[in-house]
């Protein structure tokens, strides 16, 4: 037998190496054909021609397409400048917050906007939350109605590390500067533009639409669980919802150098997690060794080092499919075959940038530590608070179950503060996705319009629970530095941006 091995052995052995070499010459050529394939949807392979719409953003046909957003951007810029100057920050501690700065800002809408507030029926909510109805053509069969959103509360400002008064509303530059131009005043405002401007056409849209506005989305939220409480107990269950979230941002895909607007289909879970030890304390100058300050930083310790898996969800790899074919020939070989190299893509993602990494995975991060109360005290007790951003397929319950395996220390106690579930995927080959880069395409002809995975969270997971089709887009153009100044300093958006904003909102609503 060893004889007969040894006399076969080199021909066995040349026809296995041919047959991998066939394989590997197949693979390649099948990887590079799938490439030459892979085209902007809507794109002609042979000329390279745009045959139809695809992931492009196009313009709606109608009244709406022929919008100028010059035309808006000015008086736009007028009347958020004077809503920046009103400091409407939210906060957890109780007191405060001035409920009457809140109050002066919903006075100052109905002065700006004079036609929402005549035509459009108000009720108030949890306090200063805000929801309008406009009513629609009423049918035989009326439609299911749009609910499209916003918030005026913003988070409190370092004033000392601004350039200038982070609530001045200064107009210069180009651009209106202040805490909540982007974050949210801003998208408020173009909405609102949006409707006072179609009011004064007399226009009416065919099916109902609210406006729901918070004032706590930055803290408690309860203005929108509030609003779908309303929504739900008159058996509403919207058609569409579109909240703040998306933006049109360049540079953010590798290989990519058109306008990529960024449409949110789902949100991370957001999980506050309190990690807490207990010792018998005393004085510093006996300590002990694994006393609650050691075992605490163990514990942090072990859960840096063992990072949750990466993986690519559903939406991300449409974001990659969608982009991919906007990008060099050579990045499309990886690109087009992102589902089948669908576990080492994500391994590579989570080690690109803090980005990518948030992408790909349930994220920890340790934000707050309290320990002993004096220099010369041994703790009785240390704490730490982790931020867990929960990617989707994972939950809250999976989270924790796997941090107490990471830490695997039964004298280390977990303590939910505060949970929710990464919110549901909304599907993007109906009506309403179509709609909404339709409107887009309005306002950015030149976009590629793609879905992602939110990595915050915003007041329209709460609709999730009434509406099957719910999207993020902030429908403002973002430089890094402007997405950067969200919760940060020098937060500012361009005239130009609004204007476009208010041509976006215009053409969703002629199109509901």
């Amino acid at each position: 037998m060893s004889s007969r091995s040894t006399g076969q052995g080199p021909t066995a052995a040349r026809a296995v190496a041919g047959a991998l070499t066939a394989g590997v010459v197949a693979l390649v050529g099948a990887g590079v054909a799938r490439a030459a394939r892979f085209t902007p949807q809507g794109q002609d392979v042979r000329t390279g021609r745009f045959v139809g719409s695809g992931a492009r953003a196009t313009r709606p046909q109608g009244e709406g397409a022929r919008d100028d957003p010059a035309s808006y951007a000015v008086g736009t810029a007028e009347r958020l400048s004077a809503l920046v100057r009103i400091p409407t920050v939210s906060s957890r501690v109780p007191g405060e917050e001035d409920p009457a700065v809140f109050e002066a800002f919903v006075e100052r809408l109905a002065e700006l906007y004079p036609r929402v507030h005549e035509r459009l029926t108000l009720e108030r909510v949890a306090g200063h939350g805000l929801l309008f109805r406009w009513r629609g053509r009423q049918g035989a069969a009326p439609a299911a109605p749009a609910v499209l959103m916003a918030h005026y509360d913003v988070v409190p400002v370092e004033a000392e590390d601004w350039s200038g008064d982070p609530f001045s509303g200064a107009i210069r530059d180009g651009a209106v500067w202040g805490r909540g131009t982007l974050d949210d005043k801003g998208s408020l405002v173009v909405l609102l533009e949006a409707v006072e401007s179609l009011l004064g056409q007399r226009f009416t849209p065919d099916r109902d639409v609210y406006l729901s506005f918070g004032h706590n989305e930055e803290t408690a939220g309860d203005a929108a669980r509030a609003a779908v409480a309303v929504l739900r107990e008159r058996k509403i269950s919207p058609w569409l919802v579109v909240d703040e979230g998306g933006a049109v941002v360049e540079g953010a895909f590798p290989g990519v150098t058109a306008p990529t607007a960024v449409v949110g289909v789902a949100e991370k879970g957001i999980l506050d997690l309190e990690i807490s030890t207990q010792s018998l304390g005393g004085h510093a100058s006996t300590p002990v060794r694994g006393g609650a300050t050691a075992r605490l930083a163990r514990a942090i310790t072990r859960i840096d080092a063992h990072p949750f898996p990466p993986h690519l969800p559903e939406p991300t790899l449409e974001m990659i499919d969608t982009l991919g074919r906007h990008s060099p020939f050579g990045l499309r070989l990886l690109f087009a075959s992102a589902r089948q190299l669908r576990p080492a893509l994500a391994r590579v993602l989570g080690t690109v940038s803090p980005e990518t990494n948030a992408m790909v995975r349930t994220t920890v991060a340790i934000t707050q530590l309290q320990g002993s109360p004096g220099a010369n005290v041994l703790a009785a007790s240390a704490r730490a608070n982790a931020n867990v951003r929960i990617a989707t397929g994972e939950t809250v319950a999976s989270v924790v179950e796997r941090l107490r395996r990471v830490i695997d220390d039964p004298t280390v106690e977990l303590r939910v503060v505060s949970g929710e579930d990464p919110s549901p995927v909304s599907p993007t080959d109906g009506e309403q996705f179509a709609l909404v880069r339709g409107s887009i395409g309005a306002a950015y002809p030149d976009a590629v319009v793609t879905p992602y995975v939110m990595l915050g969270a915003s007041d329209s997971r709460h609709f999730c629970e009434i509406s099957e089709h719910v999207y993020r887009f902030s429908p403002f153009a973002m430089t890094r530095e402007q997405r950067e100044s969200i919760h940060g300093v020098d937060e500012h958006v361009t005239i130009d941006a609004l204007g476009r904003g208010v041509v976006f909102y215009r053409a969703l609503l002629r199109g509901l």
